[in-house]
């Protein structure tokens, strides 16, 4: 079984909980991607919708917005989501 950890945050009064989704409500959020929009009934919480800003794969690699899939790459990376440089213009080759 597919079991996910759902971080909702509360963007008014800054609170966040975390919840665990498995069963048919985790095979809702299986095939989205980030900036997707999803029911808040999946997650024990109706009548609310909730966008998909982020997440990682099961060993902690950050999902980005601009690669379709869950697949890793290897990509040249500046300032951006999965390295941030100590040095200014350092480029890094980076699993992602």
């Amino acid at each position: 079984m597919v079991e996910f950890k759902v971080v909702v945050n509360d963007v008014k009064t800054g609170k966040s909980h975390s919840i665990q989704v498995s069963g048919h409500h985790a095979n809702s959020l299986i095939g989205k991607k980030v900036g997707d929009e999803v029911d808040g009934i999946f997650v024990s919480l109706p009548g609310y919708k909730l966008e998909i800003t982020g997440g990682t794969d099961k060993d902690g690699f950050p999902i980005r917005s601009d690669l379709p899939g869950m697949r890793r790459r290897r990509l040249l990376l500046t300032k951006s989501q999965g390295f941030k440089p100590t040095e200014k213009g350092l480029r890094k080759k980076n699993s992602v």
